[in-house]
């Protein structure tokens, strides 16, 4: 049973909240999508400072786009918004037939276990895209794997969503469990985690992501180091037939290096590569920018 605390009514509309997400869930996959796309239609119209800093950061990252095909790329990346919003439902609650019924192919497991074989651990490097709590969640069930999370500012929602998750993965580890998450990578386990986000703090370094520095989180570079886990890159999008496709990469050579930011550059270099594969379904209404070098006005 959760804490009495949770239901005072100040806390009432997020049960209500969760009710509904729980519903959602609970639609086939082929009417998830539909209510997705349904829902992406008036995210995709909605003024506000989320499609500024989307706006922004294409206009950043993609300088030489003409003008209308980025507009184009920007609508289409706010149209996606809806199908995050019911896939992150589906991922979270969605039954273990339902998940198991969503077509999925995937590629480059052979890299894995061959990591495996040797008895490292593998961290799985991947980027914040819209369906990456349902990737996360179909990966699991070809593989054993961990993840890495923020916990929620809602308490209602920290604590389903994380019971949820704990349903699929063989652990989750906040960003501050960095002991923890050595631990689990040195006894061979697999840990899923994207560095992707300008989180504003001490471990991390300016590093190149599409031609412009970037406040990047050095935590891949520190947890290769700490444990001897191979980083292997996490590819996944949706396909515009429906289903999605997973691919893992070799695992970066001669990594980590002595070099803390030339690591992180290649480590965004990676994720940039994931971006151009599926532009539209990027994050992009995250200020990936916020963060400057001394000088440097922000972009937003």
């Amino acid at each position: 049973m959760p804490p009495a605390s949770l239901f005072s009514p100040r806390h009432w509309p997020s049960w209500i909240g969760l009710g509904v997400v729980r519903l959602i869930a609970k639609l086939p996959y082929r009417a998830l999508i539909a209510l997705g796309r349904g829902l992406g239609v008036l995210t995709a119209r909605l003024p506000g400072a989320r499609r500024r800093v989307a706006q922004r950061n294409l206009a950043v990252c993609f300088p030489d786009m003409p003008d209308t095909e980025r507009m184009r790329l920007l609508q289409r990346n706010l149209a996606d918004l809806g199908l995050m919003l019911v896939e992150f439902a589906f991922a979270w609650f969605g039954s273990v037939r339902a998940i198991a019924r969503v077509p999925c192919a995937v590629e480059g497991l052979e890299h894995l276990e061959r990591c495996r074989a040797q008895g490292r651990g593998v961290l799985l490097v991947g980027a914040h895209f819209s369906h990456l709590e349902l990737c996360a969640r179909l990966v699991s069930q070809r593989i054993r794997i961990a993840g890495m999370y923020r916990v929620m500012d809602d308490p209602v929602f920290e604590r389903a969503v994380l019971r949820a998750r704990l349903g699929y993965a063989e652990a989750m580890f906040t960003k501050d469990e960095l002991r923890a998450s050595v631990k689990y990578l040195r006894r061979g386990g697999t840990l899923w985690y994207a560095p992707d986000q300008d989180m504003r703090g001490k471990d991390t370094v300016f590093a190149p992501f599409f031609g412009v520095n970037a406040s990047t989180l050095t935590a891949t570079h520190h947890l290769a180091r700490l444990s001897g886990a191979a980083v292997i890159p996490f590819f996944h999008k949706r396909e515009s037939h429906g289903g999605y496709a997973i691919r893992l990469e070799a695992p970066l050579a001669d990594f980590p290096s002595a070099d803390v930011t030339a690591d992180t550059a290649r480590v965004n270099a990676c994720i940039e590569r994931m971006v151009h594969e599926a532009p539209a379904q990027y994050l992009w209404v995250h200020k990936r920018f916020k963060t400057r070098p001394p000088g440097e006005p922000s972009p937003y």
